[in-house]
């Protein structure tokens, strides 16, 4: 299941350790994650539901639900799509709410290890590797902590050229722009980076933002600053129907983790749910590793992503069924086939209209919606924006949000694409600096700036509801 060859992408993996399931041995590589180790050998069921013990697998692969939970080395609730493998590593499906073992003694206490910054960045995808850029070049100092084991985000795991102007980087490749991006970051001396580090809460503390963060499930560590940005991206949504949490169904951005990330397959056949751009692009991605996309369905009247991104798949031979939607997941422990069904104009299953398809694949690319769990703890006034996909931050036009110091950026504050996600990590990280008293006032124009490409960017067709959404979502300051 793992790739050896892809017409775009290199794997270059780590040194092949051994890790055991069940107390059997599966091949690994330093550098890959417990699951996708377990995938590659075939393995999909990584859980069991609490009261109905049904099979669970993987979902999101980002670390943002619940279906990747396995017991490693005794120690149960162990995110297992965001944990790397390490040699001799000792792995058990998880049977709904497991328990410390007996003999596991806890941790001696000793004070949190403190790290001081003046902007602390919560999430390192397009939009906090921006913010840092930009704080830092505007000269303040700057933490970025992410909880996956790489920068990049959404980014590493794009194939396709992105569009817009060439200081967005139109015509690269996301999984370039990621490389881009990181090595700016990682030159600049004022920034420092912390991965596998998974921000628990934000707190206020006299003059200072405390940001409680664990760092590879064991060490736990304050970062303290004058100002916060949250970039903590997005989560897959899930629609309702028969059969939903087999292992076998993936959000698409967890397919493309596996895919473009670390080089496995997962799987032979795949029916795509969701017609506009993500599961278009995801299409022809699959294609590219050399699965067979069986059909896309979609429940609108028409395809709802780019023209170019359609023309593209129906090329390739893939049908796209718009006005059809999937009734029902069928298997045993994982995907063995779908059924599809026509909707009327009243939304309603057209009888007699059903399709079965033979795949052991079903992504769901029926959109996303926003990480606010920490703005909302936070305190930060939340609001639901349908046009922004979700409940949001309440924010300005500095991306600061009604709790003084923090700002937010991204997919965080409302779903849209990485080049908007990036331009909103750049005003955001300039404001925090100009917000600080850091930054001069040259800046000023530098941000206004940024904030007329996101305008400029948000003028097509596609971004008018994007616009309707954000003055909903904006707060006005006396």
């Amino acid at each position: 299941m793992r790739l050896t060859e892809h017409p775009l992408l290199r794997f270059e993996r780590g040194r092949e350790v051994t890790i055991y399931f069940e107390g059997k041995p599966i091949k690994a590589y330093e550098g890959e994650t417990i699951a996708t180790a377990l995938h590659a050998s075939g393995i999909r069921v990584l859980n069991y539901s609490a009261n109905e013990k049904r099979p669970r697998g993987l979902f999101c692969a980002i670390g943002k639900c619940s279906s990747c939970l396995m017991i490693v080395n005794g120690i149960p609730n162990v995110r297992t799509c965001i944990t790397l493998v390490e040699d001799g590593m000792r792995i058990e499906p998880q049977h709904g709410k497991a328990r410390l073992p007996g003999e596991a003694k806890p941790p001696e206490f000793k004070e949190a290890k403190v790290v001081r910054a003046d902007v602390v960045i919560v999430g390192g995808g397009p939009a906090g590797l921006m913010a840092a850029i930009h704080a830092a070049d505007a000269g303040a100092s700057v933490v970025l902590l992410d909880e996956n084991p790489m920068l990049g985000g959404q980014l590493v795991k794009q194939t396709h050229k992105f569009f817009g102007k060439r200081e967005q980087f139109a015509g690269v490749r996301g999984v370039e722009i990621a490389k881009i991006l990181e090595d700016e970051v990682r030159k600049r001396e004022n920034v420092k980076v912390f991965l596998e580090t998974s921000a628990v809460g934000i707190f206020q503390e006299g003059e200072e933002k405390l940001v409680l963060a664990v760092r590879n499930n064991r060490e736990l560590i304050e970062f303290r600053g004058r100002a916060v940005i949250v970039a903590t991206g997005a989560m897959e949504k899930m629609i309702p129907f028969e059969n939903n949490d087999l292992p076998g169904i993936y959000g698409a951005g967890a397919i493309q983790t596996l895919m473009n990330t670390y080089g496995v397959k997962p799987g032979d056949k795949v029916l795509i749910v969701g017609a506009g751009n993500v599961g278009l692009i995801l299409a022809y991605q699959l294609i590219q590793a050399g699965v067979e996309v069986k059909a896309i369905v979609e429940a609108m009247p028409k395809v709802g992503g780019y023209f170019v991104h359609a023309a593209k798949v129906r090329r390739l031979g893939v049908p796209i069924l718009t006005r059809h939607t999937i009734l029902r997941a069928e298997g045993k422990e994982k995907v063995e086939r779908a059924v599809v069904a026509q909707l009327d104009e009243n939304w309603n299953v057209v009888p007699g209209t059903e399709k079965v398809f033979e795949v052991d694949v079903i992504a769901l690319a029926v959109g996303l919606r926003p990480s606010i769990e920490l703005l909302h703890q936070a305190g930060c006034q939340i609001k639901y924006v349908r046009e922004l996909s979700g409940h949001v931050a309440v924010r300005d036009e500095w991306m600061e949000t009604t709790v003084r110091g923090i700002f937010v950026a991204g997919d965080s504050a409302g779903i849209e694409e990485a080049t908007t996600a990036m331009l909103e990590g750049k005003i955001a990280g300039i404001a925090a600096a100009l917000r600080l008293g850091i930054a001069d006032e040259s800046w000023l124009k530098e941000m206004e700036r940024a904030q007329k490409d996101l305008l400029e960017f948000r003028s097509g067709p596609f971004g008018r509801h994007v616009l309707d959404g954000i003055k909903k979502a904006l707060v006005v300051r006396e």
